[in-house]
C-alpha cells in the first residue's frame, strides 16, 4: 500500500515529531508508515485521516497485486 502521508504532513508544515506526538505513536513508527515499510492499523489510519480532515483513501492508496493481499 502506498501513502501520501509525508506529502500531506509537509503541506501542513508539520514535523514528523509533531505528527507522531499528536497521533500518540513514536517518530520511528511514523517514518516507517511514510516510507511504506509499515501499514498502520485501521484505528491509526482513521486517526490520521481525521486529523487531516481527509478520507482514508485520500491518504492511503491500495494497489492491486499487493504481496500481503489474500
Amino acid at each position: 500500500m502506498r501513502n501520501r502521508l509525508a506529502e500531506i504532513r509537509k503541506d501542513k508544515k508539520m514535523s514528523s515529531e509533531d505528527l507522531a506526538k499528536r497521533l500518540e505513536v513514536t517518530r520511528q513508527t511514523l517514518i516507517s508508515i511514510e516510507n511504506g515499510r509499515y501499514d498502520p492499523s485501521l484505528s491509526l489510519a482513521f486517526r490520521i485521516a481525521k486529523l487531516f480532515d481527509l478520507a482514508i483513501e485520500d491518504i492511503f492508496i491500495f494497489e492491486e497485486g499487493n504481496k500481503n493481499e489474500e
